[in-house]
């Protein structure tokens, strides 16, 4: 994975509305921290960033210009993006050196057809590996092509790139092939999933019942009185 050069300034000024500016002024507040040193608030190119992640994933490297400073190699570590607006709120990044190993999030990418009447399911979305700073995989590929029913591919199963270990557990399960739901199956889980299903009683229903009791209560009390 190539390292791109992006600029970098760093910020003085702290706290929620510090942000705001910062986010106003088309740039994303970062911190780069690691190997020891004292945190360093800075703040990125919105635009350069987004289109650094697009093109490197999520572990994107960065090599940062900061004025006054050498070129500072970071991996990012965290891209916290709004919840509701599509824009990144804060991002983390780690000081790396090259010829170092980091360990990494990779997505697990299924490609392929498994064998006809088969349903593929994936159990992770991610493993974790410890790969060369500067030689991040993209991601973690598992091939399910002609793959029989009850095929399981677990963590020690999966192809890593020469210099990349795994720090998963290799035991977990990743992906199965597994027999795809007939229409009967289908057909029973709906009757199964409506099955001891108890319809509520409307407002006005409830108020008849009520009604009703208190008439009946009332009628034998009328009884009980004319008895006497």
């Amino acid at each position: 994975m190539a390292q791109t050069r992006i600029p970098a300034e760093t910020r003085t000024e702290f706290g929620k509305g510090a942000a705001r500016r910062t986010r106003r002024a088309g740039k994303i507040p970062a911190v780069l921290y690691g190997h020891g040193t004292d945190p360093v608030h800075l703040s990125l190119p919105s635009l350069e960033f987004a289109a650094v992640v697009r093109e490197q994933g999520r572990n994107a490297v960065l090599e940062l210009d900061v004025a006054g400073s050498r070129p500072q190699l970071a991996l990012t570590k965290t891209v916290v993006v709004h919840p509701l607006r599509p824009y990144v709120e804060h991002v983390d990044l780690l000081v790396i050196k090259r010829g170092e190993k980091v360990e990494v999030e990779l997505d697990v990418v299924v490609t392929g057809d498994a064998a006809p009447g088969s349903l593929v399911t994936q159990d992770m979305n991610t493993v974790v590996v410890e790969a060369d700073a500067l030689n991040i995989p993209e991601n973690i590929e598992v091939s399910v092509e002609d793959a029989e029913i009850g095929t399981q591919y677990f963590a020690k199963d999966l192809v890593l790139p020469k210099g990349v270990e795994l720090r998963t557990d290799e035991e977990y399960l990743v992906v199965q092939v597994v027999p795809a739901p007939t229409e009967e199956d289908l057909e029973a889980e709906v009757d199964t999933e409506g099955a001891g299903v108890v319809e509520e009683p409307s407002d006005d229903e409830q108020a008849a019942e009520a009604s009703e009791q208190a008439e009946a209560s009332s009628e034998e009390s009328s009884e009980g009185s004319s008895e006497q």
